[in-house]
């Protein structure tokens, strides 16, 4: 299919914006950006496939992009519309994401794991009249209210959905040979909502956060993320229906840099994927880097050509880790709704930290009156921009939690820092997950970055089960590093020397597997409905105490 056979109107011009914080629309907005990008540099590649290779261009991206908006349109999406988008990392999915937004539509991405009540509320919650469905999803369907969808768009095969659906095959809605692209009804701005990003639900129903093309350009853009460029290919290893996939496609859009892009992370292939796609930087998330580490090392650990990674959390030892693999590291602190209130500088020293608020942010932590607490105690971190819409713009239909979310002018994160004299701040933990035994307040947070430095700890989650004698002990989920084999005990001791003794833990359970969202988030609600499980190990069965260090004994005047 040659580009020439579409037709594209020209879009209104809208007004000329005066504040400096707010960028040029070819700066942010997914069509004006395509079509600034095609003319400046259309055979540079934007995309390179990590299954096969296969590149795209900035030329070809656009070419895909007007096909598939056309198709779009055709069935009925105007400006403004919600269109589902329930698919996995694929070349479908992508061609969805730029077509939905070049329409200046909004891209609403669903968890792929989701079924039953859980996804009829974000079928509801969406407010979509087209959905976009891999065909091994779609069968979900059949089992729940499908609220206001119409019809659905089957990619990946045939399959039986929803009687009272229209249901049409990808090739037959979205491939047209020729047509004529209107345009959007106005300009699209900045401003516009782009997307739906879903939280993951773990403790309760999914919220949807609306982002606007500017909060995903503060996210992580050139500004946010100076040391990322337009020269670099940024490996995409997340879904699209999580801030890591949609938004790392976007950020390195508006560079007009490149993407590499692979389904799902994976270790056992990490590095063979950043040598093929010539992958410069990458994200590490949650345990991907301990995954990594715990690798034997090998003469390959420095042939490739990943120049830095950004690791969030911060963990282990990061001289070491630059070292062995060559690059440089950087960690941040950003949840889906923000936009990367604090960065790192290279190769951090300070154990634990997230960094320093970047330039345009303000931070606070508070008490639970919105008071700031004094250095070195703990607080809730509260955020806020100077440029506006550099958030997200509430969660869709859910004013009870936008309005909890945004009191007194600030975003409330949900969770627990400290700062230092210096200004960095470290995280403490999900405020719903901190643990509380005998008086003392742990960090479940902490208590895990140390069981994984433990060499045969592959992933750890640290959670409150009730005690007989009141509040909570801590209990550890581990699972081990393939082929090796933990002593509960022996880990205990290990854990002794390394931290507080209330924060050294009661129960140990060795597991294959953690449970988590596909976003690779633990699920620990999970953990803590199961609580002490018949095969958990008691250090207190076991007779083994742990007590407070006795501090001066015999040297006291």
């Amino acid at each position: 299919m040659s580009a020439t056979t579409i037709e594209v109107e020209d879009g209104p011009p809208g007004p000329v914006h005066a504040d400096p914080r707010v960028p040029a629309r070819d700066r942010v907005v997914t069509r004006e950006l395509l079509e600034r990008w095609c003319r400046e540099q259309p055979d540079k590649v934007f995309l390179k496939f990590g299954d096969d290779g296969e590149e795209w261009t900035y030329a070809r991206l656009r070419e895909l992009t007007v096909q598939t908006a056309l198709g779009l349109q055709q069935l009925g999406v105007r400006q403004g519309d919600h269109v589902l988008v329930w698919m996995p990392n694929n070349r479908d999915c992508l061609r969805v994401y730029f077509a939905v937004q070049y329409l200046g539509a909004v891209f609403v991405a669903i968890n792929t794991a989701y079924k039953g009540s859980l996804l009829a509320h974000v079928v509801d919650n969406a407010d979509a009249r087209i959905a976009v469905v891999h065909a091994d999803l779609l069968p979900r369907l059949c089992d729940v209210d499908t609220a206001a969808l119409q019809t659905v768009i089957v990619a990946g095969g045939r399959a039986q959905g929803p009687a009272a659906l229209r249901c049409v095959a990808y090739e037959d809605a979205l491939l047209p040979a020729s047509g004529r692209l209107a345009a959007p009804a106005r300009a699209i701005e900045p401003w516009d909502p782009c997307a739906i990003i879903y939280t993951s639900g773990t403790t309760g129903p999914s919220k949807g956060v609306l982002c606007s093309y500017l909060h995903l350009f503060s996210n992580a853009g050139p500004e946010t993320w100076p040391f990322v460029t337009s020269q670099d290919r940024y490996l995409v290893n997340m879904p699209m229906f999580h801030i890591g996939g949609a938004g790392g496609i976007y950020v390195m859009f508006a560079r007009g840099a490149s993407v590499s892009f692979v389904e799902r992370f994976d270790t056992a292939t990490f590095w063979s994927v950043v040598r093929a796609t010539q992958t410069t930087v990458g994200f590490l998330l949650g345990v991907m880097a301990a995954f990594l580490e715990k690798q034997p090392p090998g003469p390959g650990d420095r042939d490739h050509p990943l120049r830095l990674v950004l690791m969030v959390p911060l963990s282990g030892d990061i001289a070491a880790f630059s070292e062995r693999f060559g690059l440089t590291v950087h960690t941040i602190f950003n949840m889906t709704e923000i936009s990367s209130p604090i960065v790192s500088g290279p190769n951090p020293t300070v154990r634990g930290t997230c960094g320093r608020p970047r330039p345009g942010v303000e931070v606070r932590l508070v008490d639970g009156n919105d008071c700031e607490v004094a250095c070195g105690q703990v607080g809730e971190m509260l955020v806020r921009t100077d440029r506006p819409w550099a958030m997200n713009g509430g969660y869709y239909k859910n004013a009870e939690a936008t309005a909890r979310a945004w009191r007194n002018g600030w975003f409330h994160t949900g969770d627990a820092f400290r700062a230092d004299e210096h200004g960095n701040f470290y995280f403490v933990d999900r405020m719903k997950d901190a643990i509380r035994r005998r008086g003392e307040n742990i960090s479940s947070f902490e208590v895990e970055a140390d069981v994984v430095r433990h060499p045969a700890v592959r992933e750890a989650a640290a959670v409150g089960v009730p005690s007989e004698i009141g509040e909570e002990d801590v209990m550890i989920v581990i699972a081990p590093v393939q082929g090796q084999t933990i002593d509960p005990a022996e880990l205990l001791e290990f854990l002794r020397a390394r931290m507080a003794h209330f924060m050294v833990p009661r129960y140990v359970r060795i597991v294959a597997e953690l449970p988590k969202t596909p976003t690779a988030k633990v699920q620990k609600n999970q953990l803590r409905e199961m609580g002490v499980t018949p095969d958990t190990w008691d250090r207190e069965q076991a007779g083994i105490r742990v007590h407070m260090d006795r501090i001066g004994q015999g040297r006291n005047r």
